[in-house]
């Protein structure tokens, strides 16, 4: 009997293919025509289409294509998210297919793992300088007395939220997910690892729900000249400084590593002791080592932190 989480997969690719359709819907009803909004209703477009493929040829290749189709869905949908909220819930839509469809992935070759490791780093370190230049902004504008310093730092507020701190977002998430599922580290086998991702898909999942929609509160606000930021104002310097807070954190467990394996982990790795201990018959010949062998292996290989 194949596993319940194999089970599920297939029917939720009807699932997704559905939400898709109604975030399309949403998105038609929209009035601004943004570049956002564009790309949304295209990749949205894109994702039905194919989760009914997938959905449809199952047992040949629709596990692979949702699997690709979902690694690019749930960051992409951050992206879609500033034109239409929804596209949040489809980010928590694609993990939860992905952890269906149980995915492995083939080691990285050490010149890959570096390249991988060294864009995962800059994406990082760039997210967290946007955060604590947001962080600053607000403070810069709570506490302005001059209405063009107010207001400025509230604007320019807002072009950086857009411009810069949703794609670092974004690839810093992505080069994460290469980092850990290419390397020993995996996604859930180390709580450090299942922590730092945690906090990556919390960060821009109450940014986009909280903090934007403070940011343009704000931005509108003081444009006359006698409105003030007050409670406003002060919860989103907290949201901003919380943000800064939790990229600190994780970039802190990239050094401690602490915790140790997780359940699934320690499973990898009873799983490979029971195999290594199992009797073979004394004229059998060892096949060659397979490609699923190899990822099998993945814990055994020398590896840097995502």
């Amino acid at each position: 009997m194949k596993p319940i989480s194999r089970d599920l997969a297939r029917p939720l690719q009807w699932a997704f293919a559905a939400f898709a359709a109604l975030a399309i819907g949403l998105l038609l009803h929209g009035s601004d025509a943004t570049v956002f909004r564009v790309m949304a209703l295209m990749g949205y477009g894109a994702g039905a289409i194919l989760s009914l493929v997938a959905a449809l040829r199952w047992h040949r290749l629709g596990r692979r294509l949702a699997i690709g189709l979902h690694l690019a869905l749930a960051p992409l949908q951050f992206v879609f998210s500033i034109a239409e909220s929804i596209a949040l819930v489809g980010i928590l839509f694609s993990l939860v297919i992905l952890a269906r469809c149980r995915p492995r992935f083939p080691l990285l070759s050490p010149r890959a793992r570096r390249i991988w490791l060294a864009l995962h780093v800059g994406f990082s370190v760039g997210w967290l300088g946007v955060a604590l230049t947001m962080t600053a902004l607000a403070v810069i504008g709570w506490v302005a007395d001059s209405h063009a310093m107010r207001h400025g730092a509230y604007e320019v507020l807002h072009v950086i939220d857009l411009a810069v701190a949703i794609p670092s977002m974004a690839l810093s998430i992505i080069t994460g997910l290469v980092v850990s599922l290419g390397t020993k580290w995996g996604l859930v086998r180390y709580w450090w690892v299942l922590a730092k991702f945690v906090i990556a898909v919390s960060i821009p999942l109450v940014a986009g729900t909280v903090e934007s929609a403070l940011a343009d509160d704000l931005a509108r606000r003081t444009v006359d000249p006698v409105g003030q930021p007050g409670a406003v104002g002060i919860a989103l310097t907290a949201c901003l400084g919380s943000f800064t807070i939790a990229l600190w954190a994780s970039t802190v467990l990239s050094v401690v590593k602490p915790w140790g394996r997780t359940r699934w982990g320690r499973r990898a790795v009873a799983v490979r002791a029971d195999s290594a201990s199992s009797p073979r018959h004394p004229l059998s010949v060892p096949a060659p080592p397979s490609r699923d062998a190899s990822v099998a292996r993945v814990d055994g290989a020398v590896s840097t932190a995502p």
